[in-house]
Parts: C-alpha cells; sequence; structure tokens
C-alpha cells in the first residue's frame, strides 16, 4: 500500500470507531443501528478500506460487549467486507455491483451478530429475532447512507465503472492528487 492508501485505511478507521462510539447508545446491544456500517461501502471503490473497516470495527467494539464482540464483531464486519471488496473487483454491472456489495456486510453481520447477542446479553430471545434485528438497521446503514456515499465518492473523485478516474489516470496512483 502506499502512503495515500495507508492514509485512507487510517480515516476510515478514525471514522468508524469515532462515530460508533460517539453515538454509543445506538451502536450496541440487541437493537442497533451503527450509522458508521455506511461505511461499508467503500471497499467497493478503495480496497484498502476493508483494512480501516476493520480496525475502526477493532477498536470500537472494544466499548461494546466485551472480547466475544471484539474477536466475533470484527470478524463480522471483516467478512462482509471482503464480500464487498470482491464484489467491487469481480462484478463489472454497477447496480449489480453495488447490490451484492451492500448485501455483503448485511448478510455476515445478520448471521454472526446474534451469536454474540445470545453470547453477551440476559434476553434469551430467538437466534432468529436477533437476525431481524440487526439486518433491517445494517440495511438501512449501508443502503441508504452507504449508497449516497458510494455516489458521491465517485463524483468527487472522478471514479468511473472501472475505478479508474476520468482520463485514464489510476485512482491510486501516487501521482495523481485524488
Amino acid at each position: 500500500m502506499n502512503i495515500k492508501q495507508i492514509t485512507r485505511a487510517g480515516v476510515t478507521a478514525a471514522l468508524y470507531a469515532l462515530v460508533t462510539v460517539a453515538i454509543s447508545p445506538l451502536s450496541y446491544g440487541p437493537f442497533q443501528i451503527r450509522f458508521s456500517e455506511a461505511l461499508c461501502i467503500l471497499p467497493l471503490l478503495f480496497p484498502e478500506c476493508t483494512v480501516g473497516l476493520t480496525v475502526g470495527c477493532l477498536i470500537a467494539n472494544f466499548f461494546g460487549n466485551g472480547p466475544i464482540d471484539i474477536v466475533l464483531g470484527t470478524s463480522a464486519t471483516l467478512i462482509g467486507a471482503l464480500g464487498t471488496l470482491f464484489a467491487g473487483k469481480l462484478i463489472k454491472n454497477v447496480p449489480l455491483k453495488l447490490i451484492v456489495g451492500i448485501l455483503c456486510p448485511v448478510i455476515s453481520n445478520m448471521l454472526l451478530i446474534p451469536v454474540v447477542l445470545l453470547l453477551t446479553t440476559e434476553n434469551p430471545d430467538s437466534y432468529f429475532v436477533y437476525m431481524v434485528s440487526i439486518a433491517w438497521p445494517e440495511f438501512l446503514s449501508i443502503g441508504v447512507l452507504g449508497t449516497p456515499l458510494y455516489f458521491a465518492i465517485k463524483k468527487i473523485f472522478k471514479i468511473d465503472e472501472n475505478n479508474d478516474t476520468k482520463g485514464g489516470k489510476q485512482a491510486d496512483n501516487p501521482k495523481y492528487d485524488n
């Protein structure tokens, strides 16, 4: 990774952790909506954001439900971010890429976070109740907030569907300023 990519990953990590912890009453527990999850769309455009999201989630989860959340919650974010990264690399159709990129973190969180909740809360709700309570806010964060973020970043950085800037300049080529 070059300096620009390392910086982008670091800023992503800091933003994720800051937003999650700043609104912690909404970010943890059986019903949670992490507005920071909107950033999970970023690996479609910048692969290094996969690392940033994972580190940011790891930091944020130190304020959550303990070691189980640190391990499983961070794993859910890593798995979702990797799915989004691969969607960005393998799918050329932009609407389909965006849909798959949104669904990857929703599905990984929907499957793993209920396990965290079952093991760390006193609520004996079923796994499936927790799945629903995690899935729809996750979808709202990534779909409703992440989609406009995706298009705004594409416009600001002039990224076309091939992850290049207009005029053939590579988005992460260090000799060009983005």
